[in-house]
C-alpha cells in the first residue's frame, strides 16, 4: 500500500501541465503588463478611465462569465480563435494553450497593479537627470526606470503566476477538463472530489497547491526586497 503522499502519474500529469500553464501565461503576458502599467501610470490621453476598468474587470466578474467570453471569441468559430488558427496555426479552445490564455487573462489585472503602483512611486527627478545629460528616452528607461520598478515587475510576475496556478472557473469553462490535455491542479482537484475514493489524492493536491501559492508569495516578498535594497544602495 503506498503512503498518502505518494502522487500518481496521472496527479504528476495534472502539476506539470499546471506549471507549463503558469508560467507560459505569466512569461506571455509580461511585456503587454508592463506597457499597460507605464501607459496607466505615466500618460494622460481619453478613455484612460476605461482601460484601467477593462484590465481590472476579470477581478469582479464571475470567472464563468469570462471563460464564456474567451470561448465565444477564441474557439474555433471565434472571429479571434479563426484568425490565429488561419494564420498562426494557433488553437485555444479545449487545449492547454488555451489554458494559459485564460490564466494569464484572471493574472493580468494583478500583474499590472503591482507595475503600476511601482512606477508612479518612483522619483521622476532621477529619470530628469538621465534625460538632462542627452540620454535617449529608451536608455533612461532601461538603465534608470527599469531598475527602479524591478521589485513591482517581479511581484507582479509571482502573483499573476500564483494566480494561473489556482485559476479554475475561466480555465474549465473554456477548455474543459481533459486528463492529459487541459486538467490543471484546481481542476483535478475538482475531479477528485467528485468521485469515491478520491479524498486522499485531492487532499495530496490540495496540500502541493498551498505549498507552491506560499513559496511564490514567500519568494516574491523575498526577492522584492533584496532588489529593493540593492537599488536604494546604488
Amino acid at each position: 500500500m503506498e503512503p498518502w503522499w505518494a502522487f500518481s502519474p496521472e496527479e504528476w500529469t495534472a502539476v506539470r501541465l499546471s506549471l507549463l500553464v503558469a508560467s507560459v501565461a505569466t512569461l506571455a503576458s509580461l511585456p503587454f503588463g508592463l506597457l499597460v502599467a507605464w501607459l496607466l501610470a505615466r500618460v494622460r490621453f481619453p478613455g484612460k478611465t476605461v482601460l484601467n476598468g477593462i484590465v481590472h474587470l476579470p477581478l469582479v466578474l464571475p470567472p464563468v462569465v469570462t471563460g464564456y467570453l474567451l470561448l465565444i471569441l477564441f474557439g474555433r468559430r471565434g472571429p479571434l480563435g479563426a484568425f490565429f488558427e488561419s494564420w498562426f496555426g494557433l488553437v485555444f479552445s479545449f487545449r492547454w494553450t488555451g489554458a494559459a490564455l485564460a490564466s494569464a487573462i484572471m493574472g493580468f489585472p494583478l500583474m499590472v497593479r503591482a507595475m503600476r503602483l511601482s512606477l508612479e512611486a518612483v522619483d521622476r527627478k532621477l529619470e530628469d537627470a538621465g534625460a538632462t545629460l542627452g540620454a535617449s528616452p529608451a536608455f533612461v528607461f532601461l538603465t534608470v526606470t527599469l531598475p527602479l520598478v524591478a521589485p513591482g515587475i517581479l511581484a507582479g510576475m509571482i502573483l499573476a503566476f500564483a494566480k494561473a496556478m489556482g485559476e479554475f472557473g475561466a480555465t474549465i469553462t473554456f477548455v474543459s477538463n481533459i486528463p492529459g490535455q487541459t486538467q490543471t491542479l484546481p481542476a483535478a482537484i475538482y475531479t477528485l472530489t467528485q468521485v469515491p475514493g478520491g479524498d486522499g489524492a485531492a487532499l495530496r493536491l490540495t496540500a502541493l497547491s498551498v505549498a507552491l501559492s506560499m513559496g511564490a508569495l514567500i519568494a516574491s516578498e523575498w526577492l522584492a526586497t533584496r532588489l529593493g535594497r540593492r537599488v536604494a544602495a546604488a
